[in-house]
């Protein structure tokens, strides 16, 4: 179905895909500015139910539940990219899908997506598809060691992943990643992590957020701090490859781009890592230390919204709240500048986000 022309009026119903803490945040935008959300997902204790009227708890795959839910919503978008693409062509042929499902058919696969983005004369590290222990000797040979192997599709937080250092054996990686269809890139000794936050309309207005600076632990981002300090040619540069990657998609809505920095010579320079097709997590300091949040760009733009022009109002730190470190919320929360948001969900465990905080300085 054509989404050209998708333009909501206050009291419409947007669908979302996806249950999680981003669907929670995007469902409480919504509710903001008049706008309901039904949420469809398989989890019985997904945290976004707490905060919408509708709710439809079925399997991605249940073709009678979907129609119900399409039924029911005026335009659809999801939380997360790994939606399956059955399930969004199938929405798609009811009601207006956005991001288009075509971008999850590209970004599902880091091989694909890499293409891509290589096709657009923006850089990446090195990379080659590897599907099996003898190909995967061979791009070594062509990109060197030490490397980074990863499943092509389902891999985040680390998940999906080996490192390939001068020892290591190319047939022992291979069994590291479940000898999976895999891509192997050249390992990028980088200076920082970094991210653009960008959002997309239908007539191609872009809004991004200043870049951002993100430390992961454990391959989990764990602080995000705004400005990223870079120099201001490389932020524009940063933002200008989100833009344009945004336009080669056609998208509509908020994507993520996550950069490498790195030094070449006595100049940087930045190279794409991965793309996210949804709101994300190293944007949530939008929702405190920004005049809208990603979350309410989103909301616009699947709307047929027009977009705020994002106004930082300080030097912002977002800080993740992962596994048993939320039993301290109430140290944050008697932390004068801090806001404290909680997921809601059912359970800690290492490695999951329960929560983030963010604390605004003056700059």
């Amino acid at each position: 179905m054509s989404d050209s022309a998708t333009r909501l009026a206050p009291g419409a119903t947007i669908g979302i895909l996806g249950g999680g803490q981003l669907g929670r945040m995007l469902a409480l935008a919504a509710a903001r500015l008049g706008l309901k959300c039904h949420v469809f997902c398989p989890d019985p204790q997904a945290p976004a139910f707490d905060v919408v009227r509708r709710t439809t708890q079925a399997d991605y795959g249940d073709e009678n539940a979907l129609d119900r839910f399409a039924e029911a919503v005026d335009v659809i978008t999801y939380e997360f990219e790994n939606v399956p693409a059955e399930t969004a062509a199938f929405l798609a042929e009811r009601r207006p899908v956005l991001p288009n499902p075509s971008v999850l058919a590209t970004t599902q696969d880091r091989l694909t997506e890499k293409t891509f983005v290589a096709n657009l004369d923006v850089r990446t590290a090195p990379f080659a598809a590897v599907d099996s222990p003898a190909g995967l000797a061979a791009a070594l040979g062509r990109i060197g060691r030490p490397a980074v192997l990863k499943t092509r599709r389902f891999g985040y937080d680390g998940k999906g992943q080996a490192l390939i250092r001068e020892t290591t054996e190319a047939a022992q990686a291979w069994k590291a990643i479940g000898a999976h269809p895999a891509i192997v890139e050249a390992f990028v000794p980088f200076e920082r992590e970094i991210s653009v936050i960008a959002a997309r309309q239908h007539d191609g207005q872009v809004e991004c957020f200043d870049v951002i600076e993100n430390e992961h632990r454990d391959h989990i981002l764990k602080v995000s701090r705004v400005p990223a300090n870079v120099p201001a040619a490389l932020a524009a540069e940063a933002r200008r490859i989100a833009e344009k990657i945004a336009a080669a998609f056609d998208y509509v809505g908020v994507l993520a781009v996550e950069m490498f920095v790195v030094r070449e010579a006595s100049a940087h320079t930045v190279l794409v890592n991965e793309i996210a097709p949804r709101v994300h997590n190293s944007g949530h300091w939008t929702l405190d230390g920004c005049s809208v949040s990603q979350f309410e760009q989103h909301i616009r733009a699947v709307a047929g919204w027009p977009l705020a022009t994002p106004v930082r109002y300080g030097r912002v730190e977002m800080i993740n709240l992962i596994g048993d470190e939320v039993a301290n919320y109430g140290r944050w929360l008697a932390m004068p500048g801090t806001a404290v948001h909680l997921y809601g969900k059912n359970g800690a465990r290492p490695g999951r986000k329960m929560g983030h905080v963010t604390r605004v300085f003056p700059e």
